[in-house]
């Protein structure tokens, strides 16, 4: 079963889009970002689900890492 939540890439500009079960959720450039989306998803404990490979999958890069690419 793949992950619910899905970090991309890098973007050129910097950030990485995050999708909750497939709908785009915004553009991370931290971590707290992505916690904020999480949270408003409906998921109030997300800093524990972050390195959870069962829950979140980071795309094309190192996770916890918002660079440009």
């Amino acid at each position: 079963m793949a992950a619910p939540i899905v970090i991309h890439r890098p973007s050129p500009t910097g950030g990485r889009r995050v999708t909750i079960q497939g709908q785009i959720a915004g553009l991370a450039h931290d971590d707290g970002d992505v916690i904020e989306f999480l949270r408003r998803a409906g998921l109030p404990d997300a800093v524990d689900l972050l390195d959870r490979g069962d829950w979140v999958e980071w795309r094309g890069g190192r996770a916890h890492h918002y660079e440009a690419a």
